[in-house]
């Protein structure tokens, strides 16, 4: 089949009506779709609680460790005046 034979035929494809689907079918392709959202949905609120579960433990470890100030010295300074 030359490229232009195949050109033509999905021309024709593109053209003609779609293909009737069965009865059937539709209730499973919807509740497949339903499905597939609440799985989705599940997920995204599942990762937004996980993400601020992590924000809040960072939080609250940031406000106990408080990583910003400098640490206590582990030795004593000299005693230069005696």
């Amino acid at each position: 089949m030359s490229r232009a034979d195949r050109e033509a035929a999905a021309r024709r494809i593109m053209v003609g009506t779609p293909p009737r689907t069965a009865r059937e079918l539709y209730p499973d392709a919807v509740r497949r779709g339903t499905r597939i959202l609440r799985r989705r949905r599940t997920t995204r609120r599942l990762l937004w609680l996980l993400l601020c579960a992590a924000l809040l433990a960072f939080t609250v470890w940031a406000l106990v460790a408080e990583p910003w100030t400098r640490p206590p010295s582990e030795t004593t300074p000299t005693l230069t005046d005696w």
